[in-house]
């Protein structure tokens, strides 16, 4: 924690009466948990202010909250604040440039630097946890209610895979602890993450008996559309079955490959040993050691990625690489 950095945003945003709260395209838990999440403790601690969260929404998150669509002039004068995004080119909503004043809060490898204030702690595994961190250093005065903290609780819990990823370490447990403190039930966001239809639990069922796996350690799924039509699921049904995929013993590193707008295939990616963020910067992604996206482009560019995922598995048995 950079109590220094913290102190700066927040009194930046005392400073201001108008703040929009930005966060990346295609927006996980995480994003829209830190955005909502602290949406709330500053309309809760400054009800005066003007607080908006701009950006794409996304039928995984909406039980938490779903952006604005904002006139230009709204920009005007404001404080954006960048949440969960590593790279300026990857917010959903490019008119942060229109605002008086940028925060960026972070918690990806670093990639550019594009804030007046740039806040980057990779020490924590989820960006809901440096808002937590900017609360509790200011308890006395910040406040929430207890949907500030069911948003934050959501964040967490997605994005660091119910604390089983690395980097949850105890400073994780007290800042859910304050959650609870502030009236958390929890209940309501199991009870949502446990649930499942039965289109996608169908579709579960075919992409465990068609996956596919490599000599080394790779196991991987390419989603095509003509499987969304069948099983009638959506891109972002099927592409939360990624971590189905990281059970088999001995296969280190797991793949999910789907195609998204302008026929534009990506990948998700995933490790339980080596190091995966390196090779997803090779194909124009990025993101945490054991958890990266990529770009294909195309669906004939996989093979690529396949065969070095392959390499690096093998490496990694071999004792070659961390």
């Amino acid at each position: 924690m950079d109590k220094a950095k913290l102190e700066s945003i927040y009194k930046t945003i005392e400073e201001y009466n108008k703040i929009i709260i930005f966060a990346h395209k295609r927006p996980d838990g995480d994003a829209i948990g830190s955005s909502f999440g602290l949406k709330n403790i500053i309309e809760t601690t400054w009800p005066n202010k003007e607080v908006h969260v701009t950006g794409e929404s996304s039928d995984f998150t909406q039980i938490i909250g779903i952006p604005e669509v904002l006139e230009d002039d709204v920009f005007e004068g404001a404080l954006a604040i960048a949440l969960d995004t590593a790279n300026k080119d990857r917010l959903a909503d490019q008119r942060y440039t229109l605002c008086d004043k940028i925060i960026k809060m972070d918690h990806h490898v670093f990639v550019e630097a594009y804030g007046d204030i740039d806040y980057v702690d990779t020490g924590r595994p989820a960006c809901t946890l440096m808002i937590m961190d900017l609360f509790e250093l200011h308890k006395d005065t910040m406040k929430m209610t207890q949907e500030g903290a069911k948003a934050l609780y959501f964040g967490t819990l997605t994005d660091t895979g119910r604390f089983k990823y690395d980097g949850v370490d105890g400073d994780t447990f007290r800042s859910v602890a304050t959650l609870f403190d502030m009236g958390l039930d929890k209940k309501v966001i199991h009870q949502y993450l446990d649930q499942r239809s039965e289109e996608l639990t169908r579709f579960k069922g075919y992409l465990l008996q068609h996956y596919q796996k490599t000599p080394h350690g790779v196991v991987y799924f390419k989603i095509k559309p003509k499987y969304l039509k069948k099983f009638k699921v959506t891109l972002e049904e099927a592409s939360s079955l990624v971590n189905e995929l990281g059970v088999f013993e001995g296969y280190p590193i797991w793949l999910l490959f789907a195609e998204y707008e302008e026929g534009i295939v990506r990948c998700r990616m995933r490790s339980k040993g080596p190091r995966i963020d390196l090779l997803a910067n090779k194909y124009e992604g990025g993101g945490h050691q054991m958890a990266s996206g990529a770009s294909l482009g195309t669906w004939k560019r996989t093979d690529l990625l396949i065969k070095d995922a392959d390499q690096l598995a093998k490496d990694y048995k071999q004792g070659l690489v961390e």
